[in-house]
């Protein structure tokens, strides 16, 4: 039997678990903390509701087809937005939601993207700019609370459509998918790929100073959202070029992009559900866990019982109602020390005979192996 993982997907326990969960606690606190509720969603829904009107997106053409035994035709989520559609439902506007979990997309796998990942979103239904604003403050917190040094780069693709209606391109969606692959392609590659667009133009339009886009109606939203971005006290960066290329984004778009990785880190924009405008961002665990500077290491126990199991156990009890992190071994000492190293366990604390007697226990000190005497009566 073959028990390796599927290409793709992967296991994660002992420091790299460890930390994943440190960074989702440290997301979850920053959406709570702006208003969001928590939200789950089913991981399997019907094909045609997961694939939307966005059937030619890349990320849906990448859904992982499923069949039950009914020989109904269903999808594994590829993404949290589209769910949306179904929990919008008799809210009341502004509906605020996060949610945390697995999203799937049967794609190439590289170092930074797999087949499972975890998506750790956040999503307002009935927006404006102002929200926009907020989900960019939301993730600068976020960013810097997990002492990852990165750069939010905002877009609106209202603006890029005036651009294109303005050079008379017809197959727009299909424009800002190339216009998308520049952070891929060169500029030269790019170029060649719009010219069967007649589009060729469109990167030496984007490039001209920030006076020649005051022509344009739309570029009153970007100044609008740099207005309340300077209220929070937020650093972004316009960006002509970002686009994003799914298909349902209709305002407001943007990525954080970081040094250390050549991928995006985390992204989102605006887009219009059941008539509603909306604007959210996701973050990826992932890619997040990989990237953060934070200090998972947190003050641990073992207690150790040397045939004293009823009075380790109370110790360990004691020690836990103080909200300490607790582990309990009944064998030798140097096994119960083996066992704390591999574990990076931070203290050691035998319980024997002697130390009760005396109401004394050794604390031993993993790191520096000094000791020290408590008394825990």
């Amino acid at each position: 039997m073959n028990t390796s993982t599927t290409k793709g997907f992967n296991d994660y326990s002992g420091e790299e678990a460890k930390k994943r969960a440190e960074v989702m606690k440290i997301l979850v606190e920053s959406f709570e903390k702006y208003g969001f509720e928590p939200a789950e969603t089913p991981v399997i829904e019907y094909e045609e509701f997961v694939k939307g009107d966005n059937t030619q997106d890349e990320a849906v053409s990448d859904i992982f087809k499923l069949q039950d035994k009914g020989k109904r035709k269903l999808a594994l989520r590829y993404e949290f937005t589209f769910q949306l559609k179904r929990l919008m439902q008799n809210k009341k506007l502004p509906f605020k939601r996060y949610q945390i979990g697995p999203v799937f997309r049967d794609e190439p796998v590289s170092a930074n993207r797999f087949r499972q990942f975890t998506q750790c979103d956040v999503d307002i239904i009935g927006s404006t700019i102002k929200d926009d604003a907020e989900i960019l403050a939301l993730t600068s917190e976020a960013m810097n609370k997990l002492g990852i040094k990165s750069v939010v780069y905002f877009n609106n693709r209202k603006f890029l459509n005036e651009i294109l209606d303005g050079q008379k391109i017809k197959n727009k969606e299909e424009v800002i998918k190339e216009i998308d692959k520049l952070d891929k392609l060169s500029e030269k590659e790019v170029k060649e790929n719009l010219k069967k667009y007649n589009a060729e133009k469109i990167p030496e339009i984007l490039k001209k100073p920030r006076k020649y886009f005051e022509k344009y109606s739309s570029y009153k939203e970007i100044k609008e959202l740099e207005k309340y971005l300077k209220m929070y006290n937020v650093k972004a960066e316009f960006s002509p070029f970002l686009a994003r290329g799914l298909s349902y984004y209709n305002a407001s778009v943007f990525e954080v992009k970081t040094k250390e990785m050549k991928e995006t880190i985390t992204a989102g924009g605006a887009f219009m559900f059941n008539n509603v405008q909306c604007t959210g961002i996701s973050f990826g665990l992932d890619r997040l866990s990989g990237l953060t500077k934070i200090n998972i290491e947190k003050e641990s126990y073992l207690v150790v019982s040397l045939n004293q199991d009823k009075e380790a156990i109370k110790l360990a009890e004691k020690l836990r109602k103080n909200n300490k992190q607790v582990s309990l071994f009944y064998g030798k000492p140097s096994k119960a020390l083996d066992y704390a190293n591999s574990y990076k366990i931070s203290k050691v604390i035998f319980v024997g005979e002697k130390e009760i007697k005396s109401k004394k226990f050794i604390v031993k000190d993993m790191e520096t192996g000094k000791e020290k005497s408590l008394d825990f009566s």
